[in-house]
């Protein structure tokens, strides 16, 4: 599975970039009106701190105006994905993009039937909201079975990127059931890192080998 960060904090992505664990980077307009400086500034600096693809989302809710937006920002760097929403007018312009060859990510995905309309208008990523299904008492994790079980029906290359992620839990279960990426903030890709044991065993690690009195160097 991809990890993406889900941030425009671009001190944060290069802190966590020298992992190597980082696969890409989504971003949005709330994310770019938290970051209070010019979107395309932005992206082309986290598209110089990544090599994998950057979502930069456009603006516009009619899909020529997309077709613009998304042009201009595909412009910024070649790792750029142009993030539409999935409506109408954003699987039209995702459509002329396949065909330009420009890569898309489908946002705002909340039915399986969404998602196959997506796949057959050529989507790049898909993007399922988990987090905010779940907040409505629908089942987010199901709808990740969903797709993945169409996708498989059909061969589609539209790869699951998993979205709306709250816990480093949803990261596990969204591997389980066959995410191709998961796109986390921050705060949810450190916690990956951790687990009670690990921490407890090392302490015990280190009292022993304090013990011993040896230095490996």
């Amino acid at each position: 599975m991809q990890l993406f960060l889900d941030t425009t904090d671009t001190a944060v992505l290069a802190e966590l970039a020298k992992t190597g664990l980082v696969d890409g980077v989504t971003t949005n307009p709330t994310l770019i009106a938290k970051s209070g400086r010019p979107m395309l500034e932005v992206i082309a600096e986290i598209c110089g701190l990544v090599e994998g693809p950057v979502s930069a989302e456009v603006a516009a809710m009619d899909a020529p105006t997309m077709l613009e937006e998304g042009r201009k920002l595909a412009a910024v760097a070649t790792n750029v994905v142009v993030k539409v929403p999935l409506t109408k007018e954003g699987l039209i312009a995702t459509a002329e993009f396949a065909r330009e060859g420009i890569q898309t990510n489908v946002t705002l995905c909340f039915s399986a039937a969404q998602a196959l309309l997506a796949a057959k208008a050529g989507a790049t990523y898909i993007s399922p909201f988990l987090g905010r299904l779940d907040d409505h008492g629908a089942d987010g994790m199901g709808l990740i079975q969903e797709i993945r079980t169409i996708y498989d029906n059909y061969d589609f290359d539209t790869e699951i990127l998993a979205a709306s992620i709250r816990t480093a839990q949803h990261v596990t279960q969204a591997a389980l059931l066959g995410a191709d990426c998961a796109t986390i903030p921050p705060a949810t890709f450190d916690a990956l890192f951790k687990h009670p044991l690990t921490d407890k065993g090392l302490e015990q690690f280190m009292a022993d080998w304090a013990k011993t009195g040896q230095s490996i160097l």
